[in-house]
């Protein structure tokens, strides 16, 4: 494992927010799957994230990457009670767009279309940018995630009453909060480490 810094000067980045799936390149060298350790394999979670160049560049801190991606799936998978899928996908998305990270939009847009069948709402968040006017509750959880975005100590009981009154119960609104939270964090950090690239798929 080297601190090899790497340029990739042939990708032409995608500029536009989509849908497609878009690939991510990393500046700095990810660990070599020949070189993973138990410790490693225990930090990536998930065994196919080996194929990532994302996760292997986080595989370089195992236990930080270990505690992240737990914390990811249990507020993105753990949907038994409180705010469905789908507006949890949705908060990412509208944090993603406002951060700027076109991958991570391109990512959580699509799960937010998977899972509430509405894809041309959410193709219209990406395209009208975080201002767009959908529905009261999809406007609610848009404004509360940015809000929380642009200045997070000034996220409070406005946002929370616009929260409440679009119907949503306390443990959905900890959801959005957590939601947007995270992916406040996640955007800077893959913005601060790669680049996206377009795929074979979304070209």
């Amino acid at each position: 494992m080297t601190d090899r810094i790497l340029t990739h000067p042939n990708n032409h980045e995608p500029v536009a927010f989509t849908q497609d799936e878009l690939g991510w390149l990393p500046w700095l060298e990810p660990i070599a799957e020949t070189e993973l350790t138990d410790r490693h394999w225990a930090g990536l979670v998930d065994a196919s994230r080996a194929k990532s160049p994302y996760f292997m560049l986080l595989a370089r801190d195992p236990d930080i990457l270990g505690a992240r991606t737990r914390t990811d799936k249990d507020i993105f998978y753990n949907i038994k009670d409180g705010l469905p899928r789908a507006e949890r996908e949705l908060a990412a998305t509208a944090t993603s767009r406002e951060n700027g990270c076109i991958y991570c939009a391109s990512v959580h847009s699509r799960f937010a279309t998977t899972h509430s069948k509405r894809k041309g709402d959410v193709q219209r968040l990406l395209d009208e940018g975080v201002p767009v006017d959908i529905d009261k509750r999809w406007n609610a959880i848009i404004a509360a995630s940015v809000a929380l975005t642009q200045t997070p100590v000034s996220f409070g009981g406005g946002e929370i009453e616009q929260l409440r009154e679009a119907g949503l119960a306390d443990d959905e609104i900890i959801d959005v909060i957590n939601g947007a939270a995270f992916f406040n964090w996640a955007n800077r950090l893959m913005l601060s480490l790669g680049e996206p690239e377009l795929s074979a798929k979304a070209s």
